[in-house]
Order: structure tokens, then C-alpha cells, then sequence
């Protein structure tokens, strides 16, 4: 992993935004200037079909200070995220949506917060604009969800604005629309999160991308999250445990009808009860089979690429001249890299 050569990166997926970008674009040179680091804009444009592209062409001709990644057709906001990490060269990388309602001016209460020595710092929506039903309590139930699964509580998991330290965002792999989920899915490496009030503003220009739709598609992520987090590495645990249970249940129902059968010379062959029993065997069996298998192919994800199950805040070593702090990795720091 590079060293970074500059203080901020500033990462902005975007989708057909044109209208707001001069306006966002200005707002955030005026913060960042003020700042007084170095820093560079990494716009991401994900397959615009309006002319967000020239927009951003031309800003980056006057400012070399923007950054334009163009993908060649709409990946997703989570790709656009993705895109724009891997060219970051900031200490810190903050995201941010193109939209303008997440407010430029929130960026130096997150790096204030960050300068704490947190590792990750979100943005918590305070008056948020978006629908009650299809927006906020879907919301509210997923960060409830994920907290109880990660230990990460953040009242605001779905705010874009988010501040990380180069080290987590190069290390994260991203699919889906996981982008939401980084802290939690950070949560194993054992990051130190933090979030701060912002505000949420109204949309000026175009319309939300977000619909009904995507309530469904958070909840199959937060399932995909969850499972990751808890069994990833000790799949057997889940598959495992559903088996015993399943063909559990399946022995008692058939030894309960073997005793009928021997001691009351019950009839079997027309009790439903015994074709369950004989399914919840089979069932349990190839629990116990998906489990094994999971752990094969959990060996060779780790195995073949070199990953560790484990990760290094760091590495302290006494020479015999000075005591020196080393940060590395030995391929297993994933913070640290």
C-alpha cells in the first residue's frame, strides 16, 4: 500500500448531476481552501447520460486540483465509491454525494473529530428530508441491526458524508451496495468509529436515484453483512449448527414413531409425521455437508490470496540502537498496509 502525498481526498460518485455539480464544486474548493492542506476532488462519474462529464471536464481544466474518474456505463454508487478509493492519495478520504445535500461547510467537524484519533467519523442527518416510511424508519431498523451485530452503533449509516483514514477504505473490498455498510464491515479490524450531527439539505436540481426498491435491496445486504461478519472465517458454525438441529428434530420424530411401531404396532406407512421426520434427516445431513464445503472454500479464499484471518494495529521491536516503532505489515496488517 503507497504512502499518501496528500492531506484530504475527496471522493464523489456521480450520476447525472450536472446541474449541481458547479455549485457543489464551489463550496467545496471554498472549504478546502480554507482548510489550508493539500488535498484533490476525485469525481467519479458513474455513466451519466446527461452531460455531467463536460461539466467535469472543464472544471478539472481550471483546476488540477479535480480528479476525473469516468466509468464506461452505471456500475452502482458502492462501484463509484470503489473507483474513487483506489486513486485516492489522501491521508484522510472523505465522500460525499453530488447532490448537494450533504453540506461542504460538515467537512471540518468531521476532520476535527477524526484529528481525535478515530479512524472512521459519519455523518449523522439532523432534520432529514427524505419520506418517514420508505426512507427513515427502514433506516432506523437497519442501523438498530447492525449495531447489535458489529458493536458499531451509528444513528446514520445510510449519510454519505463520512470521513476514513486512508488505511480502512484501501483494505475494504466493496460489492453490492455495501458502500453504507463500510464501518460495520471495518468493524472486524477493529476501528475506532465516531459520528457528528450534520445537516441535510434539499435536493435543488434532478430527482433521488432512490427508490421504494433499495429498502429491500439494504435489508439482502445487511443479511449478506451479517453473515460475513459472523461466520466468515467459522462458516461450519452456522451450517453446522442448523444440520445437528434439523436432523435432531428428524431423529426424535422417527425415533418416537420406532417406538410406536415397536411397542404399539402402529401403522407408519400413512402418518405424514414419518416422511417429515425422514426430511429433516436428509436436510440436517446437508447442512452439514454446505458446511463443509463452505469451510473448503473459506480456506482456499484465504489461503490463495495470501489474507489473514487476523489484523495488526502494530509492531513495536527494541534495536540495540534505539527503540523503534515499526508499522508493517508482514501481509497480515490490514490497517497498517
Amino acid at each position: 500500500m503507497d504512502t499518501p502525498t496528500l492531506d484530504i481526498s475527496i471522493v464523489i460518485p456521480i450520476h447525472n448531476e450536472a446541474e449541481s455539480l458547479p455549485g457543489l464544486y464551489a463550496e467545496l474548493t471554498a472549504v478546502l481552501h480554507a482548510l489550508g492542506k493539500s488535498y484533490e476532488v476525485i469525481a467519479v462519474d458513474d455513466g451519466s447520460r446527461d452531460n455531467s462529464v463536460q461539466v467535469l471536464k472543464q472544471l478539472g481544466e481550471v483546476d488540477p486540483h479535480v480528479v476525473v474518474v469516468c466509468l464506461r456505463r452505471n456500475f452502482g454508487q458502492t462501484a463509484a465509491f470503489a473507483a474513487g478509493f483506489e486513486q485516492a492519495r489522501g491521508a484522510t478520504v472523505i465522500t460525499i454525494d453530488a447532490d448537494g445535500q450533504n453540506d461542504p461547510a460538515d467537512i471540518p467537524l468531521l476532520l476535527n473529530k477524526m484529528a481525535e484519533g478515530y479512524d472512521i467519523v459519519s455523518g449523522w442527518r439532523q432534520a432529514r428530508k427524505e419520506p418517514l416510511l420508505t426512507r427513515r424508519i427502514p433506516s432506523a431498523v437497519a442501523n438498530r441491526i447492525i449495531g447489535r451485530s458489529t458493536g458499531i452503533y451509528l444513528h446514520d449509516s445510510g449519510c454519505s458524508l463520512k470521513a476514513y483514514d486512508w488505511r480502512v477504505v484501501k483494505t475494504v473490498n466493496l460489492y453490492g451496495d455495501m458502500h453504507r455498510f463500510i464501518p460495520a464491515f471495518s468493524s472486524w479490524m477493529g476501528v475506532t468509529v465516531a459520528e457528528v450531527p450534520v445537516k441535510d439539505r434539499a435536493r435543488k436540481f434532478g430527482k433521488s436515484h432512490v427508490g421504494f426498491s433499495r429498502t429491500f435491496r439494504v435489508f439482502l445486504d445487511l443479511f449478506t453483512l451479517t453473515f460475513l461478519l459472523s461466520f466468515q472465517g467459522k462458516p461450519m458454525r452456522l451450517f453446522g449448527s442448523v444440520g445437528l438441529v434439523t436432523s435432531g428434530l428428524g431423529g426424535l420424530i422417527l425415533a418416537y414413531l420406532a417406538f410406536l411401531k415397536i411397542f404399539e404396532g402402529a401403522l407408519l406407512s400413512n402418518r405424514p409425521l414419518l416422511w417429515l421426520g425422514v426430511m429433516l434427516v436428509i436436510l440436517g445431513v446437508q447442512f452439514l455437508f454446505f458446511g463443509f464445503m463452505a469451510e473448503m472454500l473459506m480456506r482456499t479464499y484465504y489461503e490463495s490470496q495470501g489474507k489473514s484471518i487476523y489484523v495488526v494495529r502494530e509492531i513495536i521491536r527494541t534495536s540495540e540502537s534505539a527503540n523503534q516503532r515499526v508499522n508493517e505489515s508482514a501481509g497480515v496488517d490490514s490497517l497498517n498496509r
